[in-house]
């Protein structure tokens, strides 16, 4: 209801930590980390900006919230589970990652600056080093097996979202493995012999198939007794 002055009147409007993290993610799927403001936030949500001040003192506060969220978003049924083969376990979670973490390409960032420090970040460390365990690694050696992991598939999802020109449209992988191929189709033979001769197979880089390529690699090296 408004005063005679025009000011209005009755309680402040209702703020969650929920709602903060939502418009967060909305201007981070936008624009990335750079576009996450507290004052785009609290213009989102419809109060003042000490209202978010409220749940978290600083944007950095936001960030890591927001790692902490997409983390304990992702499926970790399967990789916990020690009724299956230890390397389905870790495929599971690196499908899973890079499923959440394409649908939300900002979020790559986060994860690749350092912010993997709060508890689900932790959790899964430990899934993974528990997964190593089973597969017969040594403490150490599964430790320095799960930073492997972790940097492999990371750094394969932020190579394929950097392609993806418009974040909310993801094309389908036949499309970007057609586009990918009509540009290399346009280089010379005499100049890069073996890139044009691998076309077909360097087309499908960012796909599937190549993901899981490069990881059934990492998980041979990782056998027992190799």
């Amino acid at each position: 209801m408004a005063t005679p002055t025009g000011r209005r009147t009755g309680r402040p409007r209702a703020v969650t930590e929920q709602a903060i993290l939502d418009a967060a993610l909305a201007q981070l799927d936008a624009g990335g980390p750079a576009a996450v403001s507290v004052r785009g936030i609290a213009a989102q949500v419809g109060v003042a900006p000490n209202a978010v001040y409220t749940y978290f003192p600083s944007k950095a506060a936001v960030l890591r919230a927001l790692v902490e969220r997409f983390l304990g978003d992702v499926n970790h049924d399967r990789l916990v589970d020690r009724q299956l083969p230890w390397r389905q376990r870790v495929e599971a979670l690196a499908l899973e990652l890079r499923t959440h973490l394409v649908a939300h390409p900002g979020a790559v960032q986060l994860l690749l600056g350092g912010l993997m420090g709060g508890p689900n970040a932790l959790a899964l460390r430990e899934s993974l080093g528990e997964v190593l365990a089973d597969a017969g690694s040594a403490p150490d050696d599964a430790a320095r097996a799960s930073y492997v992991l972790l940097v492999y598939v990371l750094g394969a999802i932020a190579l394929e979202v950097a392609e993806l020109d418009q974040p909310h449209t993801t094309p389908t992988e036949r499309a970007r493995v057609s586009t990918r191929r009509a540009v290399l189709d346009t280089i010379s033979a005499d100049t890069y012999p073996r890139t044009t001769e691998t076309a077909a197979t360097i087309s499908k880089d960012l796909t599937t198939e190549q993901f899981l390529w490069g990881l059934t690699r990492i998980l041979d090296g990782l056998e027992p007794g190799t």
